[in-house]
């Protein structure tokens, strides 16, 4: 068994070795920091490479949300990491239940800070988290693995994509040979990393990019922000409390007190308070025309 698993990290990319950073040992500290510098610069790059997958991905996020349907990241080790990280950042930027947009990670909770590298091998842990968290079929399951060979996110997706569930799968390296199929594949070609195998450098800087791609874009698409700004934020600290008022200050010109007042009346709802101001109208006539604009307050003021 050990030898098959050689013989497919031979063939990655991810796990090559980089020509330009063999020496990277003999270098000074600058020189270092120079070379791993300039192999990052080609993260953006090889990310807008992959820009239409990307749309594909946004485009199944939107149908799944606006149609009540959750979206799981399923990953081991860093890969996973990113994926619970960016499920944790929606609530409070764009106001989702934590239960719409859910990290799962191989090894579960006690992975997020310390490794089991031997997670990533359980294939029946891949398709037992996906009953655990009761994945249906208006759901999308997005699988991270930069090495696109880690058994745990392919046996998590294959029971996924059995439930009838959609599929997006996110890995650096060329199209998989195996026979797993999904509905979005998304890789961004990277080259090998500064450190032969340390994927959490350029392929997880991409991975973390094209996560903040997926869920931003999609949370614009189902009206979570107005102009550039987040309008459905939780006021659940003081900072995100005074987010909100500078939010309304700027979205409709009005002053401090007046942005604290009407947030107040608006039950610290960003979005209604900018109905009520830029509409001139009651809370409960801000919150009916934001209803019938399905959330989204451009419509509701236009509207």
């Amino acid at each position: 068994m050990s030898r098959k698993v050689f013989n497919q990290i031979k063939g990655l990319l991810t796990e090559a070795r980089n020509p330009y950073t063999k020496n990277i040992d003999t270098l000074s500290t600058l020189q270092i920091l120079k070379l791993i510098n300039r192999e990052d610069k080609k993260v953006a790059r090889a990310v807008e490479r992959v820009l239409p997958e990307i749309a594909q991905g946004v485009k199944l996020l939107v149908n799944c949300l606006s149609g009540g349907g959750r979206v799981f990241y399923i990953g081991a080790g860093t890969s996973g990491r990113l994926g619970v990280l960016d499920a944790a950042e929606c609530p409070p930027t764009f106001g989702t239940c934590p239960d719409t947009i859910k990290g799962i990670i191989a090894g579960g909770r006690r992975s997020l800070v310390l490794s089991r590298e031997g997670a990533e091998d359980n294939r029946k842990a891949g398709r037992l988290d996906i009953r655990i968290n009761k994945v249906r079929k208006n759901d999308v399951v997005i699988g991270i693995a930069a090495s696109r060979r880690t058994p745990y996110v392919l046996s998590a997706l294959r029971q996924a994509k059995r439930i009838g569930a959609k599929t997006i799968f996110i890995f650096c390296n060329p199209a998989p040979s195996s026979r797993i199929r999904v509905n979005v594949g998304i890789s961004p070609l990277l080259g090998p990393e500064v450190i032969m195998g340390s994927t959490r450098m350029k392929a997880g800087t991409a991975q973390k990019m094209i996560l903040n791609m997926l869920t931003t874009c999609s949370m614009i698409r189902i009206g979570k922000v107005y102009q550039n700004m987040m309008v459905d934020l939780k006021t659940t600290s003081e900072k995100l409390l005074e987010r909100s008022k500078r939010v309304v200050m700027l979205a409709s010109g009005v002053s401090y007190k007046k942005a604290e007042t009407c947030l107040k009346e608006a039950d610290n709802s960003v979005k209604i308070a900018l109905v009520m101001i830029l509409s001139k109208v009651d809370k409960r006539e801000a919150r009916r025309r934001l209803n019938k604009a399905q959330g989204f307050v451009r419509g509701a003021i236009e509207g």
